[in-house]
């Protein structure tokens, strides 16, 4: 009755259609930063990084009663004359580099084909195994250290007290930091359909793992492996009371008579890291690059 005597209806137009349903504005998640945000972040944190690097390598080049820049610091290093000086610290790094190898042996040998094993055929083991290579890093690491004292002394009888024992203890440390990349690409993939799909053309379980599982875990090992030589290069704890020469237990001491050498030495470690990430990731591009073209 109100439609026909000529009363506007609520909700309806004058000219009898439905006007459009206004939307609440919704944030833009998900949006794409604008280039100049992008850029001045990437300058923010650069910066971050560039100062405190900067500040070692002006640290380093500088001398007690000299006002000018001196490589004075850099050049005794490969001074055959100074180079017993130094003997300590070269037999640390040595001991450091073989320790990292080791370590990251132990890792591709040991646990990834454990957590292989947990994803492609004991799914139930996959909780137990998360759990146990987590648990090193809820420890500290003095707690850990003084449980592997009495072990240690067992083992120093068995196979001697070489600093390449260390990796035993060390590999326990750096489960947690190898693990972690590993899964998280593991969880990107289906590897089971990957499997199945391979056996079902004819590979066997080593090939299928070898041509078809590894290549797609390549970024997760990269970066496994690079965590891997960092933890074992900063390790200080477990080699300083076992009573073992590194690269830190070294330096440790070389910083009480030359504190030029403790920020040379870790500003060239530093680098080394760096260029060595960019060395593996320029060679992963070139690896993927031929087969994209040949796609």
């Amino acid at each position: 009755m109100t439609a026909a005597s000529g009363a506007p209806v609520a909700g309806v137009s004058p000219t009898g259609t439905t006007p459009p349903v206004r939307r609440a504005a919704r944030g833009r998640y998900g949006a794409t930063p604008a280039k100049a945000t992008g850029a001045a972040v990437l300058i923010v944190v650069g910066l971050l990084f560039a100062i405190p690097l900067l500040s070692m390598g002006w640290f380093t080049l500088q001398r007690v009663g000299s006002p000018g820049i001196t490589f004075v610091h850099w050049l005794a290093l490969f001074d055959p004359a100074q180079s017993s000086n130094y003997s300590d610290l070269f037999a640390g790094v040595q001991n450091s580099l073989v320790l990292a190898v080791i370590v990251v042996a132990i890792v591709l040998l040991l646990l990834l084909p454990a957590m292989l094993l947990a994803e492609l055929r004991h799914p139930k083991a996959h909780r137990v195994l998360e759990f146990v290579c987590l648990l090193p890093i809820t420890v500290p690491t003095i707690v850990l250290v003084v449980g592997f004292v009495p072990v240690y002394q067992v083992l120093q009888q068995v196979v001697g007290s070489d600093p390449w024992t260390l990796s035993f203890a060390i590999g326990v440390i750096v489960l947690p930091y190898a693990y972690r990349p590993i899964q998280a690409n593991i969880g990107t993939l289906n590897l089971t359909t990957l499997t199945e799909a391979a056996r079902s053309l004819g590979a066997s379980w080593p090939v299928a793992v070898w041509r078809v599982v590894l290549p797609n875990l390549r970024r997760g090992l990269i970066s496994s492996c690079l965590l891997t030589v960092s933890v074992v290069l900063g390790e200080f704890t477990i080699a300083n009371v076992l009573s073992q020469n590194t690269f830190q237990t070294a330096l440790l001491l070389l910083q009480q008579t030359d504190p030029y050498v403790g920020a040379l030495l870790a500003l060239a470690a530093l680098l080394f890291v760096f260029v060595l990430l960019v060395v593996v990731s320029t060679a992963g591009s070139i690896t993927r690059g031929p087969r994209r073209r040949k796609s």
